[in-house]
């Protein structure tokens, strides 16, 4: 059972508790991209065996989506964030570094 931390109301939650929601820093495409670009968007998604940034909603708690930097293998949480941010925080990213040095980064 993984633990995953809500960043808003500051419950250690179950994962039973919360919903996911894929891929988290994906760029929409707009109404001028050609199909290729929304394809792209709609249906490639990254796997990685390792760090993967997901979304998640605290369905059964505040109700908030907020994003988690997981490590696909191991299941540890490194840290979690409010969605409306951009790209992970620097604190988290370094956090990362050190304890997964082969990792490539975010993007």
């Amino acid at each position: 059972m993984q633990i995953i931390p809500c960043p808003y109301c500051g419950v250690e939650a179950e994962e039973t508790e919360l919903t996911y929601g894929h891929e988290a820093h994906l760029k929409r495409v707009g109404p001028d991209s050609d199909a290729a670009d929304f394809e792209a968007y709609m249906f490639t998604r990254k796997n990685p065996k390792g760090v993967h940034f997901e979304r998640w909603r605290h369905s059964n708690g505040c109700g908030k989506w907020f994003l988690a930097a997981r490590h696909t293998v191991t299941l540890e949480v490194f840290g979690t964030y409010p969605a409306q941010t951009t790209e992970p925080p620097a604190e988290l990213v370094e956090k990362i570094k050190a304890k997964c040095p082969e990792w490539k980064g975010w993007k």
